[in-house]
């Protein structure tokens, strides 16, 4: 018996053809096949893969949540995680959600396969072709524009965002627009969380203070 594999993409296309992609190897077997994280959630529960394919978006939730949900309930599932080519925000996002290996949508079969085995085989460790290069992005300050490192350089300092537009010469709305960009590209919802996130990132030495709280920071805040 083949790599039991449950296919999660909400575009028919894409799913028949990644399962189609599956079928061709003579050692893997799909079990099931979902359009949504509801349909995902039913169908591994009655299929028990070991392996789950997941677009990293689906038309009713997040499809990296649903990898960080399903590894969470079993350690032992694998779970390759599908997403746009180029976006290193998607892949890390896919790295720390738990799953086993990341692929572009673009990425050829022969690695479409490699990834389903070895999220089969070693579902705790992470893959993927485009790490390396991502993470050479991300070391040189690639996830982030210089503007927005600025911003975080600002937010690490204590600044408010009527601060923050001050010391960098912008409208109250432009500073804002700059702090809830970089928030979202960090997964952040304040900026303690921000630091954070930059910290686990390496976009920022870990010898730097991490700033206590402010009450009220949204990116609209001032």
């Amino acid at each position: 018996m083949g790599i039991r594999v449950v296919v999660v993409d909400a575009h028919t296309l894409s799913r028949h053809g990644l399962a189609w992609i599956a079928e061709r190897q003579p050692d893997v077997e799909v079990v099931g096949e979902a359009g949504s994280l509801a349909q995902a959630v039913s169908r591994v529960a009655a299929r028990s893969p070991q392996v789950v394919t997941v677009a990293a978006r689906l038309p009713d939730g997040d499809g990296l949540g649903l990898v960080r949900a399903l590894r969470a309930r079993d350690p032992e599932l694998g779970a390759v995680v599908l997403g746009p080519p180029g976006d290193d925000e998607v892949l890390f996002a896919a790295m720390d959600a738990g799953a086993s290996a990341y692929v572009t949508t673009t990425a050829p079969a022969a690695e479409i396969a490699a990834a389903i085995r070895h999220a089969a085989v070693a579902p705790g460790s992470f893959t993927s072709a485009g790490l390396a290069r991502a993470l050479a992005r991300r070391r040189t300050g690639g996830l982030l524009s210089p503007r927005e490192r600025q911003v975080l350089t600002l937010l690490m300092e204590g600044r408010s965002i009527a601060a923050i537009a001050s010391t960098m010469h912008l409208s109250h709305s432009t500073a804002k627009t700059y702090t809830a960009r970089l928030y979202e590209k960090l997964g952040a919802a304040n900026r303690t969380q921000a630091v954070m996130a930059a910290l686990r990132l390496g976009l920022v030495r870990h010898d730097l203070p991490v700033p206590p709280p402010r009450l009220p920071d949204v990116a609209g805040s001032c």
